[in-house]
């Protein structure tokens, strides 16, 4: 009778178990707060409660940070915010996220790889807006937790991450003093920006070509996102030192829109270097083999090197 009783609350026990794992949201945002000390890797989540105009609690209404720290001892400082592409449907996680980061953490930097909110979940802008200035504010709020330089804190994004990168850019906050939350009293400026193959043109009401009205089907309400959340259009001698490449036949984000955007910062006066390679497709990340496109990272390097972003090695 004991171990029938004894087998019937083990099996109700494991049914409890199964229908509250069930409803607990997958992905990154579970391990949000937890470390990987195996493999050195972190998630956190932007806010400690709901975000700001969340849905709901699953993991696509959350907005993360995965961190990914340098070698011991190999740190240097600079961190990077990596903004993946995706057209703001998907995020291409890896070739614009994960192998960005190792990038970046092989050279010193600490990299974090930013889930913002998707269209296709329902987070229009400016929601994606809010958690890309957050991600900045964050880092830079905790700088000394990370050992980071808070005036060395930067973003690269690739295609839809460009175009909320160049957003974050041209569009930060200042810190408030006066908030009771530290994270919203340091302000969401980049210190520097990088951008692949930037979508700068996403809401452009020209369907002849990939637009996040045309993806969203907000065509009715097209000229007011332009307005608003044109990247080009908010350039300032404020917006930071800038890197972009692109290629000459990209079929899917016109060079057209990346030049738009190269022209407003030469005219504001902001320190910008471009690269413009004659071939290839886009969504090539860091260059995926292409003899011509695997050079951009070697000259990103160096331009890092020249903003004192990879600092030289201290002299004994």
């Amino acid at each position: 009778m004991k171990s029938f009783r004894w087998l019937l609350l083990v099996t109700l026990l494991t049914f409890v178990v199964a229908q509250v794992s069930a409803q607990e949201p997958k992905g990154p945002c579970t391990t949000a707060g937890q470390d990987n000390a195996f493999l050195g890797i972190q998630t956190i989540r932007l806010w400690q409660g709901d975000a700001p105009m969340a849905h709901g609690k699953a993991c696509e209404d959350i907005p993360t940070l995965t961190i990914f720290y340098p070698r011991p001892g190999t740190g240097n400082g600079s961190a990077v915010i990596v903004l993946p592409g995706g057209s703001h449907m998907i995020l291409a996680a890896d070739l614009e996220g994960r192998d960005v980061a190792a990038w970046f953490t092989a050279r010193g930097f600490t990299a974090f790889i930013l889930q913002y909110r998707l269209g296709s979940n329902g987070y229009l802008f400016p929601v994606p807006l809010y958690d890309a200035r957050r991600a900045v504010q964050l880092v830079r709020a905790r700088a000394d937790d990370y050992h980071l330089d808070p005036h060395r804190i930067g973003i690269i994004g690739f295609s839809a991450g460009g175009h909320l990168a160049a957003l974050a850019a041209t569009r930060f906050v200042p810190g408030n003093p006066q908030s009771s939350d530290p994270i919203e009293q340091v302000s969401s400026r980049p210190d520097y920006l990088v951008l692949g193959y930037p979508w700068i043109g996403a809401m452009s009401p020209d369907t002849s070509h990939l637009t996040y009205c045309k993806i969203m089907n907000i065509m009715d309400r097209c000229a007011e996102f332009q307005k608003e959340y044109s990247p080009d259009l908010f350039v300032t001698k404020d917006t930071p030192p800038t890197f972009w490449y692109h290629t000459a036949d990209d079929h899917t984000v016109p060079i057209e829109q990346g030049l738009r955007f190269y022209e407003a910062l030469l005219k504001a006066g902001v320190p910008v270097e471009a690269h413009i390679f004659e071939h290839g497709a886009h969504g090539s990340g860091l260059g995926k083999g292409d003899p011509s496109l695997d050079q951009w990272p070697e000259l990103l390097e160096t331009w890092l090197r020249g903003h004192g972003l990879i600092p030289p090695p201290e002299k004994h």
